[in-house]
């Protein structure tokens, strides 16, 4: 096997090398290491109600899966 991952795996026409997406791709890596640390209990945002966790995850997967602005 010559090349890495990328070569192998991605289409050279699909394959953008540059800073121009960086900083979306780290604020997205943010994002959802925020939302999944009210799954951990030692974290200060963890919710102490089953409700409150059913809620958050409903609202992360509506904004991961489907888009939805969950700040509307």
């Amino acid at each position: 096997m010559i090349g890495g991952a990328y070569e192998r795996y991605i289409e050279p026409n699909k394959h953008e090398v540059g800073k121009r997406n960086t900083q979306k791709i780290k604020r997205k890596n943010l994002n959802l290491r925020t939302w999944i640390k009210r799954l951990t209990r030692k974290t200060i945002c963890f919710s102490r109600s089953e409700k409150m966790h059913d809620i958050v995850i409903g609202l992360l997967i509506n904004k991961v899966k489907f888009g939805v602005d969950i700040h509307a």
